[in-house]
């Protein structure tokens, strides 16, 4: 809390290169959460479809259609977010 102050009061000073370093940081900080957000949700649907195959294998073929079609979706939505990121960077120019 106490390295967030004296950001915050540089920040009041307000410049088009503060401007460009906070939308460059928050620009990364978002492509990083939603890497991890998508690691995560994909080694969710992973397990949770090994798991039903085991308990149901007469239904593996659906079940691992279902677990590629949901990976395939959260892959597209952290690739639109990491491209909205490398948007947001294009914008600034130092």
């Amino acid at each position: 809390m106490h390295a967030l102050l004296p950001m915050l009061q540089a920040a009041a000073g307000f410049t088009k290169e503060y401007a460009a370093a906070w939308a460059m940081g928050g620009a990364g900080v978002g492509a990083g959460i939603a890497v991890i957000g998508c690691g995560l949700g994909i080694g969710l649907i992973g397990g949770q479809s090994a798991e039903a195959m085991a308990r149901q294998p007469e239904r593996a073929g659906q079940i691992q259609t279902a677990g590629l079609i949901l990976a395939a979706l959260i892959e597209g939505v952290a690739l639109f977010a990491i491209v909205v990121a490398f948007v947001i960077q294009s914008k600034f120019n130092f």
